[in-house]
């Protein structure tokens, strides 16, 4: 899954479990409240996840970058 599919993944997750929450919370439905909880919790996880992998995939592409432009610099001045 790409990390922007982890992301959208992870927010519709995140609403599916307020949901349940507010659903728990209404009919004093304990268990369905914490299965709510989880199931934000975990979309929220799922999303920070997908973040971190655009983040770390830009970093990447970043870095490849300036090895470029170093290399560049090296051959101009040889």
């Amino acid at each position: 899954m790409t990390d922007q599919g982890k992301k959208i993944r992870g927010k519709a997750q995140e609403i599916k479990g307020k949901a349940k929450e507010a659903v728990g919370r209404v009919t004093g439905d304990e268990e369905m409240r914490a299965k709510g909880a989880g199931d934000r919790i975990a979309g929220k996880t799922r999303q920070t996840a997908g973040e971190a992998g655009q983040k770390a995939r830009g970093t990447t592409e970043e870095a490849k970058g300036k090895t470029e432009e170093m290399k560049g610099r090296i051959r101009r001045n040889m």
